[in-house]
């Protein structure tokens, strides 16, 4: 049996960008700076209006993953893929991303590989439209005992509590990896998210050692203002954080908190930087590092990813800790 130092569970989506202006957002009518969940239809309607697609594996989770694989440590992702072109991309960059993807693609059944088109506009900012496909049948018999009860740190994405199945899958995944011994968390994934599953993930963060999510997504979970919220938070979960864009990085755990403050940098491509404040901050958690660096370390993995194209890490994020002085 393999030991792991993360496993992540989540929805393993083939991320498709392409350029577009706000012309063309509203013309397609779509949201500007935000995810929204479509439909077979439409997501083949958009996926043929984009110009120049540049296609990456995805899926919150998963980008995650990418960024700790980068950073030097043993990862494994539990998702679902059909054997079709987009599956098998996603299962063979994952493990040439050093990433063991650890159910094969499902041959039969007629949903296809999960998809997200991501459109960004010349300020950075991405407007993500996903088709769910076959993630959205990601469920408790594809997480192996063996998998989710042989890692330090399992890592769940809010976004799998949209599908009962996923739900399943996600407390299977937490029970196996705490009664091993491991830390189990989650990211809250977006504000939407948490007012559709509000009571289930209150209660999900009195079971979890850590929770990660942002001033928007804390304040819609506790229906309060974000002070008040961190406050009930801390005291339901062993660990949280709470990013502000732009401003700080507060991470609690019982009475000990630490602020972090943010260096502010224009976003090339906004993709992928709550992801990557994970990795950076769950590789401090795993490598035994004080809450301020944990959060240092994923401001400096958050600041990599967004100085550039694409949801994942491109620079050795190893040498920029070391460079910060964190490792």
């Amino acid at each position: 049996m393999k030991n792991y130092h993360v496993v992540g569970i989540g929805n393993a989506i083939v991320d498709v960008f392409s350029a577009a202006d706000d012309t063309f957002l509203e013309l397609m009518g779509i949201q500007k700076g935000i995810m929204q969940l479509v439909e077979k239809d439409r997501g083949e309607m958009l996926y043929g209006s984009m110009k120049d697609r540049v296609q990456a594996p995805g899926g919150s989770v998963a980008n995650t993953l990418a960024g700790l694989g980068n950073l030097g440590l043993s990862t494994a992702f539990i998702g679902r893929v059909h054997d079709d072109a987009l599956g098998r991309f996603y299962a063979s960059h994952m493990a040439d991303g050093g990433t063991d993807f650890v159910n094969p693609p499902v041959a039969g059944g007629e949903l296809p590989t999960s998809r997200s088109m991501i459109f960004v506009a010349p300020d950075g900012e991405r407007s993500m439209n996903t088709y769910l496909g076959i993630s959205s049948e990601l469920g408790p018999q594809d997480v192996s005992d063996d998998v989710a009860g042989s890692t330090q740190l399992l890592f769940l994405e809010g976004y799998l509590y949209d599908k009962p199945k996923g739900k399943q899958a996600f407390e299977r995944a937490a029970k196996l990896c705490q009664a091993s011994g491991g830390k189990a968390g989650i990211a809250l994934s977006d504000p939407f998210c948490v007012d559709r599953h509000r009571d289930d993930f209150r209660r999900l963060v009195k079971d979890l050692d850590y929770v990660i999510g942002n001033e928007h997504e804390w304040s819609s979970l506790y229906q309060t203002d974000l002070s008040s919220a961190l406050e009930q938070a801390s005291q339901d979960a062993g660990m949280i954080a709470c990013t502000r864009s732009g401003h700080e990085v507060i991470i609690c755990r019982g009475e000990e908190q630490a602020v972090v403050p943010v260096h502010r940098i224009v976003p090339v491509d906004a993709t992928g930087a709550g992801d990557q404040f994970a990795a950076g901050f769950l590789y401090g958690i795993a490598t035994g590092q004080s809450l301020f660096t944990c959060g240092r370390m994923g401001c400096v993995a958050a600041a990599e990813v967004i100085s550039h194209y694409g949801a994942r890490p491109e620079s050795d994020l190893k040498a920029l800790f070391r460079k910060e002085g964190l490792i």
